[in-house]
């Protein structure tokens, strides 16, 4: 059979199943309902459920003050002195709140790297960032130790609800949207899982209540 009659014979099996349609094999399906449970009503807990179960680090800030208090902390404890942070309004926002830090200006040698968010998925555990963000591309994802600040107001259910948000407070969709979804790991070597390798080998989310000001970050 050449081509020519070979593109006919499939045409023409593809119009007689247009005209005699095909009963759906399982009608008992509704296509219509989402896969997924229903979500619980509290997106903060369901948030820290699932990103805490994929080894991040996840702690709840009444208030800003409460925030300086435990990042310093987390600093003393750790003996982080090379703390890389770009977004200036979120430096601004963490001095205010009283904590005075002397910030690192190089990424590759840096302790932890400090970033905003756009968003916080429920139901994934994961934090999502874009290019509209002063931080950038790389500050998530070079740096050995990611902090995260990020407020209730930035909590959603599902994924297609941080694309709508984003969609809906930028007037151009960014260049690139990332979802981190806990400390970077891979298994390729050896089947053997290694947390890691492609980004920050630890995660911290630091979720303040509230609505995040719109001059911060």
């Amino acid at each position: 059979m050449n081509s020519s009659n070979a593109k006919k014979n499939i045409l023409g099996k593809i119009k007689q199943a247009l005209h005699h349609a095909v009963p759906v094999p399982f009608p008992q399906i509704d296509a219509a309902n989402s896969v997924f449970k229903e979500p619980a009503p509290d997106n903060d807990v369901t948030f820290a459920e699932h990103f805490t179960g994929l080894q991040g680090r996840f702690s709840y800030c009444g208030s800003a003050s409460e925030l300086a208090g435990q990042l310093q902390q987390l600093f003393t404890e750790r003996k982080w002195a090379n703390i890389y942070c770009r977004e200036n309004q979120l430096i601004d926002f963490m001095a205010q709140a009283g904590l005075n830090l002397q910030y690192y200006e190089t990424l590759a040698t840096c302790d932890a790297a400090i970033t905003g968010c756009e968003f916080l998925v429920g139901r994934t555990g994961s934090i999502v960032m874009s290019t509209a963000q002063q931080s950038g591309r790389t500050a998530s994802v070079y740096a050995p130790v990611h902090i995260c600040i990020a407020y209730t107001s930035q909590l959603v259910t599902d994924i297609k609800d941080a694309l709508g948000g984003i969609i809906e407070q930028h007037t151009k969709i960014p260049s690139l949207i990332t979802f981190a979804t806990g400390p970077s790991r891979t298994a390729d070597i050896e089947k053997t899982l290694v947390v890691g390798v492609h980004g920050p080998k630890e995660v911290f989310c630091f979720l303040v209540e509230g609505i995040k000001p719109t001059n911060v970050y």
